[in-house]
């Protein structure tokens, strides 16, 4: 089990000598996980803990709050991909912490000390400590005095020529192409968070549906329908989930609601998830109640199909 370190880093400890990767990691995607294999395999070539270091809250949401990202993945999401990768443990650095220690600070007793690091893996544009003063140089320079190796990674992969970042896979989300998002996530995108009350207007009109309620600045894809696994105590479930305001109602909030197909029971307060597999089509108004009735029919037996064609 990948233990999550928490907290003060200055109080951090861990069992034995570390092998880290540092960055953000958020979505853990195909370009991430290559990192992260090879963090576990010259943890394992030299008898090391495979450590990951990623950021809480994102450090553009100190550095630059306009351009802060949505985020792909909560801390606990990229610990348990991580952790399935063979990562060890994942830190979680408070920003706003970090960047006031000074670099020499940050390396010699973060990473050095409480870390026991022996190799330490970041990106070429890495920045650390007070101001931003340190980086690659700096790091290399502090590590050499205490017997830690630098390796520069780029965090960026490429899949079928085409560079897997937060940032494309954020851009997809957000126009739906949950499709084009998977390939470059290596999965399916999932939202999670617990199921609230909503106005049961889906039980009214024979498709009941579980309101999921999305944390804080989470990724959300774009408005419209859309195929999904729905996963709750353990098990996956065929839904067909609708993102919007529902206009055919009037007016409204927008809203994350699952319809299960295969599902009959009290999903309030329980956690949820949900993958997104394929997008069915666009939200849209219609002229009557009946006709969104006979579409969501056509929407249930789309989803089923594109569902039972492949794995959770």
């Amino acid at each position: 089990m990948t233990t999550l370190l928490r907290g003060d880093p200055l109080g951090w400890s861990v069992p034995g000598p570390s092998a880290v990767a540092v960055g953000v990691f958020d979505g853990v995607h195909v370009g991430h996980q290559e990192v992260a294999r090879q963090i576990v395999e010259a943890a394992r070539l030299q008898d090391l803990i495979p450590i990951a270091l990623t950021f809480d809250p994102h450090p553009l949401e100190f550095l630059d709050p306009a351009r802060a990202p949505l985020l792909l993945t909560s801390v606990e999401q990229r610990c348990e991909l991580l952790g399935a990768l063979g990562i060890g443990a994942v830190g979680v650095l408070p920003f706003p912490q970090i960047r006031d220690l000074a670099p020499e600070v940050f390396a010699t007793e973060v990473l050095g000390a409480r870390l026991q690091a022996k190799l330490v893996a970041v990106g070429a544009d890495f920045r650390f400590g007070r101001d931003r003063k340190g980086d690659t140089h700096l790091l290399e320079s502090l590590g050499g005095s205490i017997g830690m190796s630098v390796t520069i990674v780029q965090l960026i992969g490429e899949l079928n020529g085409e560079k897997a970042s937060s940032s494309r896979v954020r851009e997809l989300i957000v126009v739906g192409d949950v499709e084009h998002a998977a390939v470059l996530l290596g999965r399916w995108f999932e939202l999670r968070g617990p199921v609230m009350h909503g106005d049961s207007r889906g039980r009214q009109i024979g498709f009941p549906t579980a309101n999921l309620h999305v944390p804080e600045r989470m990724a959300v894809p774009a408005d419209g329908v859309y195929a999904a696994f729905a996963g709750v105590g353990g098990a996956h479930h065929p839904a067909v989930v609708n993102i919007g305001s529902r206009p055919t109602f009037g007016p409204g909030q927008a809203t994350v609601e699952a319809h299960l197909l295969d599902f009959d029971g009290n999903l309030y307060g329980s956690e949820l998830s949900l993958r997104f597999v394929s997008r069915l089509r666009n939200e849209q108004r219609f002229e009557s109640v009946d006709r969104l009735v006979e579409q969501i029919g056509r929407d249930v037996d789309a989803g089923s199909r594109i569902l039972a064609s492949v794995e959770p």
